[in-house]
């Protein structure tokens, strides 16, 4: 079967944009023409392609076509900058590469590594380590830095490196509530520092610790935010290792970070996964972030 185009650009620039008037702003073209390519597209589907809701979400006939227009998307625009032609009112001659990565990811190792990727605008999608692999099989995002080793179908996976965090606390705080150690009892009553409600790095440390603790929670979904709070005194939470000073910094006096358990460290091996497509661009990509991968991170 051929597929047009044309409905395949609109079908991406609806669940990209979430909406069919923003995709129509997108594309330069009227809500109209983008709903009439969208039901011509799933009348030659035979399926659904798309939910209808706010945001517009993908079905999974629709993720299956919403990969074929992403890779035929990127293919297209590598052969026009080949061919001299990439430089449009649109792109300026860049090729966009949705990519999904972690928090922590995003504010340590992974944008020094973009910035040595020329004539690509990136489209970065932000989520759990654990989930970033969804993305890449729902056809959202062409590549993912993810902890999932097992590959996505039609993707092949390459090991970066290891994020290694230590739970931990400010002196003063450890003094309040862990005077005798991180005991089942003291971590079901201490406070702890979460990322958001998908963020499970705390509660793995929990499940081997204490299993039944259910401590009051912060939520703060922002990685500097969440180790300021951390530092505040709030609460305890995973902290990232910093390589360049062996482990946790450490300020000294009562506001001196301490881990709650000295030696306990929680590791996160984290992969690349990309499609297995042959793509200059996406290979360019991965290079990039293997090399910085191989500076910042710990070795698998």
């Amino acid at each position: 079967m051929r597929w047009d185009s044309r409905q395949l650009e609109a079908l991406a620039a609806v669940v990209a944009e979430g909406s069919f008037d923003a995709a129509a702003r997108v594309l330069h073209v009227t809500p109209s023409a983008v709903s009439q390519r969208i039901r011509a597209l799933e009348t030659a589907a035979g399926s659904v392609l798309v939910r209808r809701a706010r945001p517009v979400a993908a079905t999974a006939p629709g993720r299956t076509l919403l990969r074929l227009a992403r890779q035929s998307e990127l293919l297209g625009a590598e052969v026009a900058a080949e061919l001299g032609a990439g430089t449009t009112q649109r792109s300026g001659g860049f090729v966009t590469v949705p990519l999904a990565v972690s928090a922590d990811s995003l504010a340590t190792w992974v944008l020094p590594a973009l910035t040595r990727v020329e004539g690509v605008t990136f489209d970065l999608h932000r989520a759990d380590d654990s989930r970033t692999a969804d993305l890449l099989r729902e056809g959202v995002v062409m590549a993912a830095v993810t902890s999932q080793t097992t590959p996505v179908q039609g993707c092949r996976s390459t090991p970066l490196g290891v994020m290694r965090y230590r739970p931990a606390c400010t002196r003063a705080f450890a003094r309040r509530w862990f005077p005798h150690g991180a005991t089942p009892q003291a971590l079901d009553a201490a406070p702890v520092v979460v990322f958001d409600r998908t963020d499970d790095l705390q509660d793995s440390y929990l499940r081997d610790r204490a299993p039944r603790a259910r401590p009051p929670r912060h939520h703060v979904p922002s990685t500097a935010e969440f180790e300021e709070t951390v530092r505040l005194g709030l609460g305890w939470g995973m902290l990232l290792e910093q390589p360049a000073v062996g482990g946790l910094p450490d300020d000294g006096g009562d506001g001196g970070i301490v881990p709650l358990e000295p030696g306990t460290v929680v590791d996160v091996p984290l992969h690349l996964q990309q499609w297995k497509l042959r793509s200059a661009v996406l290979d360019r990509v991965a290079e990039a972030l293997r090399k910085e991968a191989t500076r910042s991170l710990l070795p698998c």
